[in-house]
């Protein structure tokens, strides 16, 4: 944790006062997300996820700087294989901060006992950094995450308070939750932008491909996907972000219309499609190293959302519908949820 710490505050020191220290295409965000199955008005499987992330202004001047920690340093001289040899001058790099929480629950929101055919009970609450190496047109990122699955997540907390203040009626089964277990994942994820074309009068539409990996107790499984934005003035990011490791893609590029406007500046509608392969599902296949209840997952498991994002001076806001196919063998039908993305970059 000392090592973290000196760490985040060497950086503040290295990017200086966010006021003074860099101009308008070297900006910083601030991203906050919100999923939630209520939006789709169900309260079961995936029930809600919250993230919170901050992004550094571009670190490529301090490179070499030995008060970045030398592994980062390594693994940024890594991050150049997708990217041509004469833009590697180009390339802008980041560093990203971010803390968050999801919540499991099965169907039966009265039950005591356990259900055998339905998921378990989980709480998963986390913080992680991660580095981006970005160009116009690529973007890869590779992230540590640290955080605890179970009753030290406070997952039954949450739920209960956001239950109490909107006079709904509270899950049951908590005491069946997964048991506490310490977490640790390693992500990396390359995004490409296939095409960017005009359309004229300042619509147009591009293609962004995904691809990647995530290492860990909490989840193994390899993704592949893409997304179709099409619209007025488009930002210079890639994308509509979402909780999933990798998932932080609205930090405006250098000539994003955020950096230049003061008022509505840009308005757009998106479809993306994420696949896995999934090896490990700790909220499915249960506890690692302790008995917990599991249920037998599918190892396929693709998201559809739609939605649509606009562009207001330094903001972005996104809201997707979310159509994730079924997630375990006997699990009656797919599940969806909405999911709400606001960004503030400055």
């Amino acid at each position: 944790m000392r090592i973290y710490t000196r760490f985040f505050i060497s950086l503040l020191s290295l990017a200086g006062p966010p006021a003074a220290a860099h101009h308008n295409s070297d900006p910083w965000s601030l991203n906050l997300y919100f999923e939630n199955d209520l939006f789709a008005e169900s309260d079961q499987n995936y029930t809600n996820g919250i993230r919170a992330s901050w992004v550094s202004p571009d670190l490529s001047s301090y490179e070499t700087d030995p008060r970045i920690p030398k592994w980062l340093r390594q693994v940024n001289d890594k991050l150049h294989f997708f990217h041509d040899l004469r833009d590697r001058k180009k390339l802008s790099r980041n560093l990203v901060f971010s803390a968050g929480q999801l919540i499991y629950t099965p169907a039966d929101i009265e039950a005591r006992e356990l259900v055998k055919d339905e998921r378990p009970y989980a709480g998963f609450l986390y913080t992680g950094i991660e580095y981006h190496t970005r160009s116009r047109d690529q973007l890869d990122t590779v992230g540590v995450t640290f955080g605890i699955v179970g009753p030290g997540a406070y997952a039954r907390e949450a739920q209960d308070f956001i239950h109490d203040l909107r006079g709904f009626d509270k899950f049951q089964g908590w005491d069946n939750q997964l048991r506490n277990e310490p977490a640790l994942q390693i992500s990396y994820e390359h995004k490409h932008r296939l095409f960017d074309k005009p359309l004229g009068r300042g619509l147009a539409h591009d293609l962004i491909g995904h691809s990647g990996i995530n290492l860990g107790n909490v989840a193994a499984y390899l993704n592949v996907g893409v997304e179709y934005r099409i619209g007025w003035r488009l930002p210079d990011d890639f994308g509509t972000s979402a909780v999933r490791p990798g998932g932080d893609n609205s930090a405006p590029g250098r000539i994003d219309p955020r950096l230049s406007s003061s008022g509505f500046s840009g308005l757009h509608g998106f479809i993306s499609l994420d696949t896995r392969i999934v090896g490990r599902d700790i909220f499915l296949d249960g506890n690692t190293f302790k008995n917990s209840h599991s249920v037998d997952k599918e190892v396929l498991v693709a998201d559809i959302s739609t939605g649509v994002s606009f562009t207001a001076g330094h903001w972005k806001v996104s809201y997707a519908r979310v159509f994730r196919t079924r997630e375990f063998k006997k699990q009656p039908h797919s599940h969806n949820y909405g999911s709400l993305s606001v960004s503030y970059s400055w």
